[in-house]
């Protein structure tokens, strides 16, 4: 069966996350990694080399959304000044490196790839599910391995601080919840709709 994902992609791809992740530790540390959206730049490794259409359906429900947020706040700023979400702020934060802030576009890059591989491979459906434990798990994780300050996939509270208003275990619980209902099933119904179903 011939390859669906061509080799330049998989090896520049691998490439550049090799690159990415020393550097991505050093600076910013582990806890990092557990970003839904560094964990979607991992995934995807696997997922292009074994053209696994469950594992880039599943990273494509998973970040489909905010990674387009994030564009909308990223392509804001850069031609308005005025970020409306304020994702993206740390992209003109002057005290990091630029090459550390040139590496944060993989965020441009990645939402493409993943729709990109899907329209090629097909969407599993079977995305919507995986993702749902996998995302649960990984917000159960972040909240107790991580700080509040560091506040991952805001588990938290909304934006770069806790918030106050009701206890963590409410609001993570909240947030556990609602993102399977207002970020999964809109883009699993999306994807199933847009492309063929794997085989």
């Amino acid at each position: 069966m011939e390859p669906q994902i061509p080799l330049w992609v998989k090896l520049g791809y691998t490439l550049f996350v090799a690159v990415l992740v020393p550097i991505y530790l050093r600076h910013y540390g582990p806890a990092n990694f557990l970003w839904f959206s560094d964990v979607a730049l991992l995934a995807t490794v696997p997922g292009l080399w074994a053209e696994s259409s469950l594992i880039l359906s599943a990273m494509t429900v998973a970040v489909g959304l905010p990674e387009i947020l994030w564009n909308v706040d990223f392509f804001a700023r850069l031609l308005t000044g005025r970020a409306p979400l304020g994702l993206a702020a740390y992209m003109f934060d002057q005290r990091l490196p630029r090459y550390l802030r040139g590496l944060s576009l993989f965020h441009v890059a990645l939402p493409v790839l993943l729709v990109w591989s899907v329209a090629r491979l097909g969407y599993d459906p079977h995305a919507l599910l995986a993702q749902i434990i996998a995302g649960t798990l990984l917000m159960i994780l972040s909240y107790t391995l991580t700080s509040p300050s560091e506040n991952i996939n805001w588990v938290f509270g909304p934006g770069s601080k806790p918030q106050r208003r009701l206890r963590p275990l409410v609001y993570v619980t909240m947030v556990i919840v609602s993102f399977p209902v207002l970020v999964y099933l809109p883009t699993h119904l999306v994807l199933a709709r847009l492309f063929p179903i794997a085989r």
